[in-house]
């Protein structure tokens, strides 16, 4: 008899986000020796057994969808290959901007490139299954059961299991804030309009990543140039992206633009460890009511945009309620009609995945020596900009479903990013 699983409301939404992105979330990571094959394989398979939704397939019935859990081998998810230096690159990005489709019968393909010496572990996931806060704790734990499975032969089971359901985020709450979190019907963001400078879209279009790397220094400048001014390193992230964004775009001065940035929901929950891997990942509006006179007073736009909602109790869970009602009460073909005319997808987004922890990305006693996490590939208009960092530098990313002038353009936009930088650097 088949197997089913529940399809959870972050699994509708993301299957809804169909319309404005691949859904595939990219990880990268380079080694400077040769991964045990063998190993790999079976911290995945074990891992895949504890994790079932990950080799399941989702049906869309329109009416009430559902995850049926199938059989797979580990070559529907391994892939080893080796390869000459010179045609490294062209391989990875090959496989990273590849699309699993929902119906699939696995929903995480994983890729292992030598090079020599020295290995390069990719990894590309339905975010359906699970958001960059889960994927990075997969990534940890994965390798953590590696080492322990190479060097102490312990079976590599260590995966966190169990709910999948985004209502996890009101358990911590008291009854009092649960009512009222239960209640946040409304969605906070507002539509915007402002959108990056792509070409228009064309069916001849491909996936492509684009990424762009400040040095560990730059990054420790711009670090300390925002703790002299009270800022976050995501704020002084989302000012240079502010910044770079009116003068690529040629945005009128006196516009006021958002961009959308992702919020990790886990931030409500104290214990998470009852919970399996899942998304639990919503958005939070960052404005600025005009492009400042110089960087620093976007920068104080950028402080106030972000404090008021940090100041909220109930960070990135307006709007909630209403997805849970709409998916709850109709079949699913009605709710996300419902749903796509009361919701605007961002046009311009950020996601700051964080920090990729060396130490618990090593295997063997390897550290990556270089890695990123990227967001799903966008189609045009949209666009997301990911931002993760490892041993100290940070790797900003953009997947785009775009063409060579798309990638000249992120490209510019990159330079007058790190330009953007260098004048909060400098003036702090």
């Amino acid at each position: 008899m088949e197997r089913k699983l529940n399809a959870e409301l972050w699994d509708k939404m993301h299957y809804l986000f169909r319309d404005y992105n691949d859904r595939m979330v990219h990880v990268e990571l380079h080694y400077d020796f040769r991964i045990d094959i063998e190993a790999l394989k079976t911290v995945l398979v074990c891992f895949f057994e504890k994790a079932p939704v990950l080799h399941s397939s989702f049906s869309d019935n329109r009416i009430r969808p559902y995850w049926t859990v199938r059989d797979y081998r580990i070559e529907d998810i391994l892939t080893v290959k080796t390869v000459a230096e010179d045609a490294l690159r062209e391989e990875i990005d090959a496989f990273l901007t590849q699309y699993i489709p929902p119906e699939a019968g696995v929903q995480m393909k994983v890729a292992l490139f030598f090079h020599g010496e020295s290995s390069v572990l990719c990894l590309v996931e339905n975010h359906m299954c699970m958001d960059g806060g889960d994927l990075k704790y997969f990534l940890n734990t994965l390798c953590e059961n590696y080492n322990e499975f190479v060097l102490h032969g312990k079976s590599p089971v260590e995966l966190r299991t169990g709910t999948r359901a985004y209502d996890a985020v009101y358990e911590d709450f008291s009854a009092t804030e649960r009512k009222i979190a239960k209640s946040l019907y409304k969605n906070i963001n507002r539509p915007d309009g402002h959108r990056f400078p792509l070409t228009p879209d064309n069916i001849r279009d491909t996936s492509f990543i684009a990424r762009r790397k400040l040095s560990a220094e730059t990054f420790n400048r711009l670090r300390a140039a925002g703790k002299k001014r009270g800022a976050t390193i995501n704020d002084m992230l989302l000012t240079a992206y502010f910044d770079a964004l009116y003068k690529i775009a040629g945005f009128p001065a006196g516009d006021s633009i958002s961009v959308s940035c992702a919020v990790d929901l886990r931030r409500h929950i104290k214990d998470n460890s009852d919970s399996g891997v899942t998304n639990q990942t919503a958005w939070m509006q960052c404005s600025v009511p005009r492009n400042g006179g110089d960087i620093f007073e976007t920068l104080e736009f950028v402080k106030a945009s972000s404090n008021a909602f940090k100041k909220d109790r109930f960070m990135g869970l307006h709007g909630l309620p209403l997805l849970s009602l709409g998916y709850r009460i109709l079949p699913l073909a009605a709710s996300e009609e419902i749903i796509k005319a009361g919701y605007a997808n961002p046009l311009i987004a950020m996601s700051n995945i964080g920090i990729l922890d060396e130490n618990k990305l090593s295997l063997q006693g390897h550290a990556p020596v270089d890695g990123y996490i990227s967001g799903a590939v966008k189609y045009k208009p949209y666009v997301l900009l990911s931002a993760t960092s490892l041993r100290k530098e940070l790797t900003l990313s953009m997947c785009v479903r775009g063409n060579e002038e798309d990638r000249r353009i992120v490209t510019r936009f990159f330079d007058i990013y790190e330009e953007s930088v260098g004048l909060l650097i400098a003036g702090s």
